[in-house]
């Protein structure tokens, strides 16, 4: 029992000390995450106490940009849950045609998937070139390799059955081209899109927006700063925007219940009231 209250005590210390240092804010993040992400970044780096963690991050600002990739893993696909962006092309982009102009906000955009899977579906309907899309996430380096728009090719096999599957009507194949392992995505897709550093947890609303993808984002937060989130996008959003979520996500408990309205609740994806 002594043992967990200590690790509980120094895990508090870490992303306090974090915090103050760096001004990254982890003190929202659930907890059980948070613990788990530590746990598997002390054994990567060999080190037996969160305390020893804390000192070496404190001292040194490389080895908090490697604890960095520990807490904010990332893990996504293009097209992921295709279902979903189906019935952003059957639902929501009739819609979207009514706006002379278009901006989108990709909140938590990782390494870009999400990114180039809602560039190639506005192409596709006409709309990419007259929408800025931003891009955000508080990883630099995630957020390096969505600029480069590089991935690998032993993941796209399964990244065309999505396109596929989301309705998608040319070849996935025409998007990229194969060089040695990987494919490297047409940059005329990140043409209009701006890639910059965002939390969620202590940043603020940059632009008034007309849609806002965050998928798989906050599940990772505890209530308190899921609702700082969805005040954020409520905030962003213009009249009648949309906010879509990630399949375990939902309006559902937060305090912003009422300032939206499903319009495909089983893919998550909601109107501002």
């Amino acid at each position: 029992m002594a043992h967990e209250r200590n690790a509980e005590i120094e895990l508090r210390l870490l992303i306090e000390a974090i915090y103050l240092k760096y001004s990254y804010d982890f003190r929202d993040y659930s907890g059980a995450s948070v613990k788990r992400r530590v746990a598997h970044a002390l054994r990567q780096f060999e080190l037996k106490t969160i305390s020893a963690l804390q000192e070496r991050v404190l001292h040194d600002p490389s080895a908090f940009m490697q604890l960095l990739q520990f807490l904010t893993i990332p893990v996504s696909e293009m097209f992921r849950d295709p279902g979903h962006f189906l019935a952003i092309r059957q639902e929501v982009v009739p819609l979207l045609k009514t706006y002379p102009s278009l901006k989108i906000w990709i909140a938590g955009c990782s390494t870009g998937e999400e990114v180039y899977s809602m560039a190639i579906l506005l192409r596709e309907e006409g709309l990419l070139e007259r929408t800025i899309i931003y891009a955000t996430d508080i990883n630099p380096t995630s957020l390096e390799k969505a600029k480069q728009g590089i991935f690998s090719m032993e993941n796209i096999r399964g990244y065309n059955e999505n396109y596929l599957k989301a309705g998608g009507k040319r070849l996935f194949s025409d998007y990229y081209t194969a060089a040695y392992d990987y494919a490297i995505f047409d940059k005329s897709l990140r043409e209009n899109v701006t890639f910059a550093d965002h939390s969620l947890a202590t940043d603020s609303v940059f632009s008034e927006t007309q849609l806002i993808s965050c998928r798989n984002v906050l599940i990772y937060f505890n209530k308190k700063l899921q609702d700082r989130a969805f005040g954020l996008f409520h905030e962003s959003l213009c009249h009648r925007g949309f906010l879509v979520l990630g399949s375990k996500e939902t309006l559902e408990f937060s305090g912003y219940k009422d300032q939206f309205e499903p319009l495909v609740k089983q893919e998550r994806i909601y109107r501002k009231s």
